[in-house]
């Protein structure tokens, strides 16, 4: 799954003085995924670990371990899926014994200077992002006027080959013909590919689901940072909200802003036996879900791992913590100390995820490969 909320904003954190590692590496870890520095912990140092909910994050659990049996495994994650089979009709207490018997906390810490984030540093950042849901039709209207597009399938014989940049491809017409959908309005377009999926209401009520097809393997460039550059919005004021404010302030600037981006992303209609109260796809295979999933830098990360977090939320400030699956990965989440979190479907979703800017820190349950 591509599009995230950190497309439109440039992620601007506060430094934090380098701490010194004195506890064991995990080698192993490190090895295979050297974006992270994997520092031995302790379930005592995760925050309020007792107070999660356990069957919430067990049902999202197994998703990931449908998938990690029938991956290679050089960690041990087939061993801890194999012994969850075993668990039937759990409690929390029972979930939170099992997590606690089978794996062992390793605090993820900064391999690189990432968002201004020093080496060792344990903090990171954490945005949001989040399933649009959006008026359309199959047919070009009146009332809807701005399509969404296919691949040309000509291109999807060579999906890694550069295409041209959004300018070129609209100007030129380049996409005539491979129109999937259409909608009201080119932001709400633009906000759709930066998500890579979303759900169209169609006017009979039918909901046709969309999915991430590719893009033209052009730079992402934000065009959150254009209105920056031009003085339209602060750092502070340019999310989700404040763009949308802008555009209807300023409709004949719409189109240049949305030319500042080179990256196009091409849809699919999605028809997997996922229903529709399940959220979409992520890069993992399983349908994300609403605040247990999270989008990470594989190269930090293994995939489908549990990862507890402790950042605040961008609603109320509130601490946020809790057990989340690795299960999505995006062109903007690079780093050791790095999530993207999935809010869920529609415009509360949406709100929440357009806010999502937080300090985080982050530790990955790794199994311990008990007999």
């Amino acid at each position: 799954m591509y599009g995230l909320i950190l497309g439109l904003i440039l992620g601007g954190c506060a430094s934090i003085k380098p701490v010194v590692d004195t506890t064991p590496e995990h080698t192993k870890a490190g090895d295979k995924y050297p974006a992270a520095k994997y520092i031995q912990s302790s379930w005592s140092s995760l925050p309020h670990w007792g107070d999660d909910d356990m069957n919430q994050a067990w049902s999202t659990w197994q998703k990931s371990c449908k998938i990690l049996l029938k991956s290679s495994d050089e960690l041990g994650f087939q061993q801890v899926c194999e012994k969850a089979k075993n668990i039937s009709g759990p409690d929390a207490r029972q979930v939170r014994a099992y997590f606690e018997s089978n794996f062992q906390v390793w605090e993820l810490r900064q391999a690189s200077v990432v968002n201004q984030f020093p080496i060792g540093s344990p903090m990171g950042l954490m945005t949001g992002y989040f399933e649009p849901v959006l008026k359309g039709a199959l047919k070009k209207s009146e009332r809807y006027g701005y399509p969404l597009y296919a691949m040309p399938k000509s291109w999807q014989k060579d999906p890694t080959a550069l295409r041209p940049p959004t300018n070129e491809l609209i100007s030129k017409g380049l996409l005539t013909g491979n129109e999937i959908a259409w909608v009201e309005d080119p932001v709400s377009a633009a906000f759709m590919q930066i998500q890579g999926s979303g759900k169209i209401t169609l006017e009979n009520a039918t909901v046709v689901r969309l999915g991430f097809a590719g893009t033209n393997n052009q730079p992402f460039k934000s065009f959150a940072q254009y209105l920056i550059n031009r003085g339209e919005l602060t750092l502070n004021q340019a999310n989700m909200q404040n763009i949308q404010a802008w555009a209807k302030k300023n409709p004949s600037e719409v189109n240049t802003m949305l030319s500042a981006n080179p990256r196009f992303v091409f849809f699919k209609v999605v028809t997997s036996s996922n229903s529709q109260e399940e959220g979409p796809m992520g890069s993992l295979g399983v349908p994300l879900t609403e605040q247990r999933s999270i989008a990470v830098d594989w190269q930090a990360i293994p995939k489908g791992a549990p990862v507890f977090l402790a950042t605040n939320d961008p609603g109320n400030n509130k601490e946020l913590n809790r057990l989340v699956f690795a299960q999505d990965t995006g062109k903007a989440i690079v780093g050791g100390v790095r999530a993207d979190y999935f809010w869920g479907t529609g415009d509360v979703a949406g709100q929440q995820a357009g806010k999502m800017k937080k300090n985080v820190r982050m530790w990955v349950l790794l199994p311990t490969n008990k007999n």
